[in-house]
């Protein structure tokens, strides 16, 4: 959904992050042949993740599939969204594990949903929203097209999100907060919690901001046109887009230089970015992105 014109923008006073970080999403599309493996939940967040021995059924994988445990200095958050042969049914998990090759797959796997459905939950553990929905796609960022959705966004919960007796740290359309969110939530700004929506207000253009890069235009229509919602913490001073695996790699051989990091023209526009965000306050199931006129027009609905 489009931001409408009768949304309501406040400040969300982002501001400049040492880290630029993009969270790597996972997506498949399952063949009908490939072998059933069962699926386990992981037997830590660190080191071990395929340890895990509390079965969550089977799921069509191919034996080639592989992504690495976590390390030491490597925690990812890894969402993977499964698309089954019925070309509709979504397998979503968090984080998705498989150490060898036709082996079992480890991930927290949520209530399966339809790809026709709200698009709303998902694999992202702190939010309970979507593991597909909202990432950037490979060539959205290359390509000659608008990014046409929403995106998603990790901020650094321990600085910005709110958390109170009354507030549990999250608001529609996410349906959770981090399990630590009392602890650790503790952003003054009562509007900004998981599932806050974020959009750069019609008063600000690209010019004001002085992007510099071809990604960072693209980017700044989206954010403008649709927004991003806060979807999980960053954990650290950074911010975070989310984009399917493939996505850096295509970046880096487009554009010679890295989607992410500390410094960099793509760096600088990011932040430019996120320091012009603003909160939807009246976002909501009823109004979504402030209700009104859409700024731009919907995307087509999804074929066949």
């Amino acid at each position: 959904m489009p931001i409408g014109s009768n949304a309501r923008y406040v400040p969300a006073n982002i501001q400049k992050a040492e880290w630029a970080v993009a969270d790597v999403e996972y997506f498949y599309k399952i063949q009908a042949n490939d072998p059933l493996r069962s699926v386990y939940v992981p037997g830590a967040w660190g080191s071990g993740r395929c340890t895990g021995t509390i079965s969550q059924g089977k799921l069509p994988v191919p034996d080639n599939l592989i992504v690495p445990d976590a390390g030491k200095y490597s925690t990812p958050n890894n969402p993977a969204a499964f698309l089954l042969p019925d070309g509709k049914t979504l397998v979503q998990l968090n984080p998705l594990t498989r150490c060898t090759a036709g082996g079992n797959v480890y991930g927290w796997r949520t209530e399966d949903v339809s790809i026709y459905g709200d698009g709303l939950r998902g694999g992202r553990g702190g939010s309970g929203l979507s593991s597909i929905g909202g990432s950037i796609r490979l060539g959205e960022l290359t390509g000659t097209k608008p990014i046409r959705h929403a995106l998603k966004i990790n901020l650094w919960a321990n600085k910005y999100l709110h958390y109170s007796s009354s507030n549990p740290g999250y608001r529609w359309p996410a349906d959770r907060a981090d399990g630590y969110a009392a602890e650790h939530y503790k952003g003054t700004n009562p509007k900004l919690v998981m599932g806050t929506l974020l959009a750069i207000p019609p008063n600000v253009t690209k010019a004001s901001l002085g992007l510099q890069t071809p990604a960072g235009r693209k980017l700044f229509h989206a954010l403008q046109n649709y927004g991003g919602y806060v979807v999980d913490d960053s954990a650290g001073d950074a911010h975070y887009l989310s984009v399917e695996n493939g996505v850096l790699e295509e970046f880096r051989a487009t554009y010679s230089y890295d989607f992410g990091g500390t410094s960099g023209i793509f760096y600088n526009d990011l932040m430019k970015l996120f320091r012009a965000l603003h909160i939807v306050e009246n976002n909501g199931p009823n109004s979504v992105g402030g209700g009104g006129t859409p700024r731009v027009r919907m995307a087509p609905p999804i074929g066949n």
